[in-house]
């Protein structure tokens, strides 16, 4: 497991946010908040999909007005997005888990003064979401917008918080390019311990979000930066959930699920390794339960990789061998080798549980 840089805990809703608590995954719903049937309806597909918190936009009254029927209806962990309008916030506050504000546009100082005083009534944190795209003025006009402009607004926003006496912070620094992000957090981060919230924003469609989102959050994650991710995708809710879950684990920042290691396909292949690798991932996607497991096609690298696997696949021609810890526990038909591997794993996730 990555050593994670050590933060202040903090909660939204029921789920802790730093310290030692997991990385928490996010998404945010596409509906208009003020369609309450929609909204609940993707907070549901989230759920189910493994989101820990999710976040909904409230640009009028009517959606912020709509927010009490929906945290009725959910069990994830409610934060509102507000921007321009603090009157929104203000509303918003007396219903949900988590009130998220940009800087650079909520307005005067006076208004994140009632937004502070709303949130400390009912003890709900304030994420302070710097974007680079929407610097206040004066650090777009020091810095443009760059790394450093958006590490000055989050220092200058947190100790406005501070001095208010309010540290139910966490802070989010985005960009839409992997670069200034990860600059930006990593530049950050050794100033204050408050959570991190991760995200390259406007990061695409699925295939480019996903290795922006790879690299940037990944990169941070090695670095131990990172309480709460979200992976922002043009696209479906559910792959925001899969993609973020994904690099979570293959980053090694949590510590669950499988490890599913397999060889690249090439002519040594002796076997229908890529159908195989598919089956096993569908029915082995329920298991959280922190496992290394190998599926390898050829005689090469599959019994030196076996060894070495909690379970294993080594094919050669028309059969193979199902290998638990090092040890071959079966020799079958090729036909045989997915239902005995699956077998073994669900016995062993069974014994670490």
């Amino acid at each position: 497991m990555i050593k994670r840089y050590p933060t202040k805990q903090i909660y939204v809703g029921n789920v802790p946010v730093g310290g030692d608590a997991p990385i928490s995954v996010q998404s945010m719903t596409y509906s208009r908040t003020r369609d309450v049937e929609a909204t609940v309806e993707q907070i549901n597909r989230l759920h189910f999909a493994g989101c820990d918190i999710v976040r909904v936009a409230v640009p009028d009254m009517e959606d912020a007005l709509a927010l009490k029927a929906i945290k009725e209806r959910i069990s994830l962990p409610l934060v509102a997005d507000i921007h321009f309008n603090y009157k929104l916030a203000l509303v918003a506050a007396e219903v949900v888990d988590c009130i998220r504000i940009n800087p650079g546009n909520i307005g005067e100082q006076s208004r994140v003064k009632d937004v502070v005083k709303a949130c400390q009534e009912r003890n709900i944190p304030i994420r302070i979401g710097v974007n680079a795209g929407s610097l206040e003025k004066q650090f777009d006009t020091k810095y443009g917008q760059t790394a450093e402009g958006m590490v000055a607004s989050a220092e200058y926003n947190i100790k406005f918080l501070e001095d208010l006496g309010f540290t139910d912070i966490k802070v989010s620094l985005k960009a839409s390019d992997v670069q200034r992000t990860v600059d930006a957090y990593r530049m950050l981060r050794p100033k204050n311990n408050y959570p991190f919230h991760l995200g390259v924003t406007e990061a695409g469609t699925k295939f480019h979000a996903t290795v922006k989102s790879a690299i940037g959050l990944g990169a941070l994650l090695l670095d131990g930066i990172g309480d709460t991710m979200r992976v922002s995708i043009t696209g479906e809710l559910e792959e925001e959930i899969n993609v973020g879950r994904a690099i979570l684990k293959d980053s090694g920042a949590a510590g669950e699920g499988l490890n599913i290691i397999s060889c690249p396909t090439c002519g040594r292949i002796e076997a229908d390794l890529v159908s195989a690798v598919d089956e096993i991932e569908r029915r082995t996607k329920h298991i959280k339960a922190p496992l290394n497991v190998s599926v390898m096609g050829c005689v090469v690298n599959a019994i030196g990789e076996a060894q070495h696997a909690d379970v294993a696949i080594a094919y050669g021609k028309g059969s193979g061998l199902v290998m638990v810890k090092g040890e071959v526990v079966a020799r079958l038909e090729e036909k045989d080798l997915v239902d005995k591997f699956v077998d073994e794993v669900e016995k062993m996730a069974e014994g670490n549980e």
